[in-house]
């Protein structure tokens, strides 16, 4: 653990810029230590879930998941109506488990298809991306109809925003950067190829729910 420390060191001084650049003293801190508290908590309860065969309690933790990636995706917003926190919701569901339901179903053939050590990573990868997507979107969408954009052209800016993250994943991902999943699996021993595909996958997937997470999320906001 105490090698851990040395990857303190660039975020030490990225946490000095921020503050002095942002004359924010709160967020960085509060985000760092949620993150640590949260990961060492899951730490146990994935021991525990793992070990479980209740598709019960799969089902449970898929949907606290979601809530949390709906109330967290609406973040940046300036302007939170209740309604939007049920529009990121099913925005989120939709694309998210429609994805994630062609993956265990279709690509891995999962049996037990709550088969927890499978499901809970997996899921918990595209929601998050659905997530970050989702918030990029709400945000830059609210900037362009604050500037008196059309909903066409305001959509139409959002959605593209949205996945700029993810499409630069795509064509950097082999040439600047190997994911951590197709990182992990060659550093454990398997063969690079079987990494490959197992990290096509996880692009896939990525790049499916976020695209139609999004998708869903403005088409709601239309009639807002």
């Amino acid at each position: 653990m105490l090698d851990l420390l040395w990857a303190c060191i660039p975020v030490a001084i990225m946490i000095v810029i921020y503050i002095r650049w942002t004359q924010d003293r709160v967020t960085l801190f509060y985000a760092l230590a949620r993150m640590l508290v949260q990961l060492i908590l899951i730490g146990y309860v994935l021991t525990y879930i793992f070990t479980s065969e209740s598709p019960y309690l799969v089902i449970l933790i898929l949907s606290v998941m979601l809530v949390a990636a709906s109330i967290i995706s609406l973040r940046p917003m300036q302007h939170k109506h209740k309604a939007l926190y049920f529009k990121a919701f099913a925005s989120i569901a939709v694309g998210g488990l429609f994805t994630l339901v062609m993956i265990i179903f279709g690509v891995l053939n999962l049996n037990p298809w709550y088969e927890a050590k499978f499901l809970i990573p997996l899921a918990g990868m595209i929601f998050a991306n659905s997530m970050n997507a989702v918030s990029i979107a709400a945000e830059r969408y609210e900037s362009e109809v604050e500037r008196d954009n059309t909903y066409v052209d305001a959509r139409a800016t959002a959605y593209r925003a949205s996945l700029i993250p993810i499409i630069n994943a795509l064509f950097a991902v082999g040439l600047v950067s190997l994911p951590g999943m197709m990182t992990g699996q060659i550093l454990s021993g398997i063969d690079p190829l079987i990494a490959v595909r197992y990290q096509m996958m996880v692009m896939l997937m990525i790049l499916g729910s976020a695209g139609i997470s999004v998708a869903v999320y403005l088409v709601l906001l239309k009639g807002k």
